[in-house]
């Protein structure tokens, strides 16, 4: 299932952050240099004060209370605590990193923004995410940003995978830019644990619409459901384009990435 629509349909996405290890790209695709860190903080954070940790009853409780019933009937293997899966929270969660780099509100038209010679990275944060270019003709381009899910690494677990097989919900918001009648492209592959072999993908281009002043965002979203055994990474990959202009180049914008993992009604 696959929707196009626009932010006054829906809610806003999920924005947590994945564990580091878990972003890696595929060996078969070529992999651009990681962004740089951020800076460190000016100031020390101040230390967090210890929590009580929850028994095994208590951590079920609390997953169940945000789960709802279709969690219930959900049984654990013998590595896989409900206290760890309260720590990892592996289900209903953004497993992408910096899924809003420029700190963008989607309720809000895209900012104005003229072109830039500032290279994206610098743009914001967009830890996590291997960005590259594509060049195209008449002075356009595609900006193209990618990470690879590692599910095990999130805290999923095979026999979850293999026989529940959760539904993968994938959902993205581009800027309605107008620089051609395609401004964004999406690309996603569920992956064996080798990371090559191919186990169900989606693909889109939508053509801009066309309708209303250029500026407002345009949510895409597809689920994966059923797809069959073997899912071990999720690689997510959107292009945006870009078109440069005497003063630089004037981009494409894209907002409020996300992919997450919910149990199958």
């Amino acid at each position: 299932m696959e929707k196009t629509r626009d932010p006054a349909a829906v809610g806003a996405g999920m924005e947590a952050d994945g564990p580091e290890n878990a972003q890696e790209l595929p060996p078969s695709l070529p992999s651009p240099l990681p962004p740089p860190s951020p800076p460190p903080p000016a100031t020390p954070e101040a230390p967090e004060l210890p929590q009580p940790e929850p028994s095994e009853a208590n951590a079920r409780q609390l997953l169940l209370d945000e789960w709802g019933p279709l969690g219930e009937s959900l049984l654990l293997p013998a590595r896989v605590t409900w206290k760890l899966l309260l720590l990892r929270r592996p289900l209903y969660r953004n497993l992408l990193r910096s899924p809003n780099p420029e700190g963008i509100n989607i309720y809000q038209p895209a900012p104005p923004t003229g072109p830039t010679r500032q290279p994206l990275e610098a743009l914001g944060n967009f830890r996590g995410w291997h960005i590259g270019t594509e060049p195209l003709q008449q002075n356009l381009s595609w900006t193209v940003k990618q990470q690879c899910v590692n599910l095990l690494a999130e805290g999923l677990w095979e026999e979850l995978l293999d026989d529940e097989q959760p539904d993968v919900t994938v959902m993205d918001w581009y800027e309605d830019s107008r620089l051609d009648q395609c401004v964004y492209e999406l690309h996603v592959w569920l992956l064996a644990a080798d990371r090559r072999t191919v186990i169900t993908q989606h693909h889109m281009a939508p053509r801009s619409p066309g309708r209303g002043a250029p500026g407002h965002w345009i949510q895409v979203s597809h689920v994966f459901r059923q797809y069959g055994p073997g899912v071990r990474f999720i690689h997510f990959l959107h292009k945006t384009k870009n078109r440069m202009e005497p003063g630089g180049m004037r981009r494409t914008r894209v907002t409020d990435s996300s992919v997450s993992v919910q149990l199958r009604e």
